[in-house]
């Protein structure tokens, strides 16, 4: 693909120092790029690439300084907004397969959409409902009495199993499975585990992202609710009853205890974890491998184990790394104390 810097300027609505009719034929990492790449520069801390990088084209900050004579120039607000635009409109790979593949399983009963597109070995199970647009990659599945929206993208090897609602635009990475039952036991008079039914059901609302290998619980009874625009990485588990709001964000190995409720647009760092039955409030940030033991009811940012405000707990740890340090400083105290009451004892 050959786009010109006219092309991509106008679309980002970027000003442009240089040629604008040269052309690109790829986007790149401005440490990786090779001639006739299309590149950004957005972080102080890459300013020392631009002096070597290979790139033809860069999207900079105007604050950014124009080194070289030989790069051609975008200047946009956003360089990485900017380039994550091009790459959505012109770098994005089509389905590589459309229409129905003889190998799926679909039940008679199942109901599909206009222009939907099913893999090989896909089973859609009895009273399932695809809709328009919608793609499945290889070898996934969906039980019975499922629906799945308009333009879906579901990669292959996705589980999701009966009665779940799944909204329009939600993709679902590799090895992601919805539905599955929520971690419900109780003991007998013996100290033995039975288990609890999981009669309810998971929600996904539209343009929900998940990643690979995430596990989503079903409800022991209603719904676990992932709500409108929110984006859950790589080996997520969300327990049963759980609430994630809307355009809300959470990073790798997080976890989320049953019948807990994160608000809208709050962002989880890699590795944290909420306990059972906590409720969390808007636009909260939790940094990551933190472990949150009680409700946070107030916005802002947060830290640590058990997670506190950011600065509480930055204080905290600055407090513990100089322990040494203050543990010196009482034991020369105590001997200076030791040695002033020895000397008015003599007295």
């Amino acid at each position: 693909m050959n786009i010109t810097v006219k092309e991509i300027a106008d679309f980002v609505g970027g000003k442009i120092y240089g040629d604008e009719t040269f052309t690109i034929s790829n986007v790149s990492r401005i440490f990786e790029s090779k001639e006739n790449d299309l590149s950004f520069l957005y972080i102080p801390t890459y300013e020392k690439h631009l002096l070597t990088t290979k790139a033809s084209v860069i999207l900079i900050k105007p604050s950014i300084k124009k080194t070289r004579d030989d790069l051609i120039y975008i200047e946009v607000e956003n360089p990485d907004i900017a380039l994550q635009k091009v790459v959505i409109k012109y770098f994005t790979s089509p389905t590589s397969f459309s229409g129905i593949d003889d190998s799926a399983s679909i039940h008679p009963t199942a109901k599909l959409g206009n222009n939907v597109t099913i893999g090989k070995n896909v089973v859609i199970s009895i009273y399932c409902i695809i809709g328009d647009n919608s793609v499945i990659y290889h070898n996934s599945v969906i039980l019975e009495n499922t629906s799945l929206g308009s333009n879906c993208l579901i990669y292959p090897n996705v589980t999701i199993t009966h009665d779940n609602v799944i909204g329009n635009g939600v993709i679902i990475h590799s090895g992601t499975v919805v539905g599955s039952d929520g971690f419900g036991y109780f003991p007998n008079e013996k100290g033995e585990f039975t288990k609890v039914p999981q009669i309810g059901n998971v929600i996904l609302e539209d343009n929900v992202e998940l990643g690979s290998n995430v596990s989503i619980d079903r409800a022991a009874m209603g719904s676990t609710i992932i709500k409108e625009g929110a984006k859950i990485d790589n080996l997520v588990q969300i327990g049963h009853n759980v609430e994630i709001g809307r355009h809300s964000s959470l990073s790798g190995q997080a976890g989320v205890s049953g019948s807990s409720k994160v608000g809208d647009h709050c962002i989880f760092g890699g590795q944290v974890g909420l306990a059972g039955h906590l409720e969390i409030a808007d636009q909260v940030m939790i940094g990551a491998q933190s472990g949150v033991s009680k409700s946070i009811t107030k916005p802002g940012k947060y830290f640590g184990s058990p997670a506190k405000e950011i600065r509480t707990s930055f204080r905290e740890e600055a407090h513990i790394r100089n322990l040494e340090n203050y543990s010196k400083q009482i034991k020369e105290l105590e001997k200076k104390v030791s040695e002033l009451e020895s000397k008015i004892n003599k007295i």
